[in-house]
């Protein structure tokens, strides 16, 4: 079985949701990888998460 490290997998999930979204024209900017990592790396919860990015679109 092929180990990735939690890094690894984590950019590895990132390019497969950008090629998703991209379909449906829909971009992921660094900023919302940046969040999803703090999220990944349990350094703000779900809540917190979901708050940045309804504060984010109301700019």
């Amino acid at each position: 079985m092929f180990n990735m490290s939690k890094e690894e997998k984590f950019n590895f999930d990132i390019e497969n949701l950008k090629q998703d979204f991209a379909i449906e024209n829909m971009y992921i900017t660094d900023s919302d990888v940046e969040i999803l990592k703090k999220y990944s790396n349990n350094e703000i919860s779900m809540n917190e998460m979901i708050d940045i990015i309804k504060n984010d679109n109301l700019k």
